[in-house]
């Protein structure tokens, strides 16, 4: 139904009847003609199932939950209430087909398990007036198989209802990740080309500032140690933006996949490495389940840097925390520690393992799996990276891929951004999984096809 601003303390205003209440009105009065016409009570119940089916969306808009489990044993309750008064044998009532409808409105509010627990009981309640019955009457092999068999149509109704429906919400929400997806690919596609700009217009003039800066310190050797300090300090800042920008034209480059066939477990397990590496010492477990998967095509050194990133993330929100918390207890007791900060990646030139602080403390456990999986475009692997450390805010799952979204003081915010440009580029996806709350960690997971062709898309 049509909805406008919704007024504080008030419920949004929709058209009272639209077409398909005007259906069900019709129906429901076609049975109030029918025989026993003039049955008070039956009238009586068409009225109020009439009335609710009303207000039935308002119900599941307050309280989505509960509103479910109220409609159905409202709808259970009117319907059972029906059967007792339209008929001289209430069991066998010719308006027990009004027992469809608890069956089917469950059918399309709930999974498949409870589907067929609210047909049991919609069984139940219309098997229950057979024990009246047969205190005055026999139940003949005949009747039994036509109770079984109304009681069967139950089942089938909603199961194949219920199927429908789940299917329905399943290419719902292919369609809307589909959408999310090229809504993301659009910005990231726009960003490119800025950042792309104005990476360039950057660098060109970081190159002057940096030579000018060597050619201070080449001057200033005979003038004092003061000057040639300053000339260094300009050109390591200079070499830091330099990375900086490099950053920028990495993410808008068009990416230019060298595929080969490759394990995904050799990939991880280079990747855990790497972030084990960057992190020394920070106490974190990692537990992998690999499943047996064959050889995939794909970008190798591309995909390891994902990989990479994504672990990189886990351990870096598993050990700061932990490590605040020890910098805390060290301070009341009147000692400190030192700055908290991983080891940069290693780079040309750079030994790693001279650079960083050592952290010291158990932080937590991620956890690292491969399974086989279908996806819509077809079959591959899906990768996930389980952390225990203290979650994503919900305000900021929806934008945490956002190039230049950060929440770390130092970052700039194309990690994820690159993950999700290089996985699209494979065909695959990645996306964070829903969890129990803010603090029960992060769950991300990354699908990637078995054959995927970049130039079909």
């Amino acid at each position: 139904m049509a909805e406008v601003a919704r007024r504080p303390g008030c419920w949004p205003r929709t058209r009272f009847l639209t077409w398909m209440d005007m259906l069900w009105l019709i129906f429901l009065a076609g049975l109030a003609v029918l025989p026993p016409v003039g049955e008070i009570h039956k009238q009586m119940i068409l009225a109020a199932l009439a009335v609710f089916q009303l207000l039935e969306t308002r119900l599941l808009a307050g309280a989505p939950r509960r509103g479910a489990m109220w409609a159905v044993l409202i709808k259970l309750a009117l319907a059972t209430l029906l059967i007792g008064h339209t008929g001289q044998i209430a069991i066998n009532s010719s308006y027990y087909p009004i027992f469809y409808i608890p069956v089917v409105t469950a059918a399309m509010l709930f999974g498949p398990w409870g589907t067929l627990g609210w047909t049991a009981l919609a069984s139940a309640a219309y098997c229950s007036y057979l024990w009246p019955a047969l205190e005055q009457y026999r139940l003949v092999p005949a009747a039994l198989d036509e109770l079984a068999r109304r009681i069967f149509f139950f089942f089938l109704l909603a199961l194949i209802i219920n199927r429908f429906v789940m299917e329905t919400r399943r290419q719902r929400d292919l369609l809307l990740r589909a959408q999310a997806e090229t809504k993301r690919a659009e910005r990231l596609a726009a960003l490119g080309q800025l950042s792309a700009g104005l990476a360039h217009e950057i660098r060109n003039p970081l190159a002057v500032i940096k030579g000018s800066a060597e050619m201070l310190a080449t001057a200033s050797i005979s003038s004092g140690s003061e000057a040639r300090e300053l000339a260094g300090y300009i050109s390591s800042e200079v070499n830091r933006v330099n990375v900086l920008v490099t950053r920028f034209l990495d993410f808008a480059r068009p990416l230019k996949l060298q595929q080969e066939s490759v394990e995904l477990a050799s990939l991880l397990d280079r990747a855990l490495g790497e972030a084990e590496e960057r992190w020394p010492g920070a106490g974190v477990r990692i537990e992998r389940t690999y499943a047996h998967l064959p050889k995939m095509t794909l970008d190798a050194t591309m995909i390891e840097r994902v990989f990479a990133n994504l672990a990189a993330n886990a351990f870096e929100a598993m050990a700061q925390p932990h490590l605040e918390a020890a910098r805390r207890c060290h301070e009341q007791s009147g000692h400190s520690l030192p700055p908290i900060e991983a080891r940069p990646p290693a780079t040309s030139g750079s030994d790693p393992a001279k650079s960083g602080k050592p952290l010291a403390a158990a932080a937590g456990v991620l956890q690292v799996s491969t399974a086989a999986a279908q996806n819509g475009t077809g079959p591959g692997a899906v990768i996930q990276f389980r952390d225990s450390g203290p979650g994503v805010p919900g305000e900021l799952r929806e934008q945490i891929f956002n190039p230049f979204f950060t929440t770390k003081p130092t970052g700039v915010g194309l990690g994820l951004a690159i993950v999700a440009k290089i996985i699209d580029q494979h065909g695959g996806y990645v996306r964070l999984r829903d969890g129990a709350g803010d603090n029960s960690g992060a769950t991300f997971e990354v699908f990637l096809p078995y054959v995927h062709h970049p130039d079909r898309g």
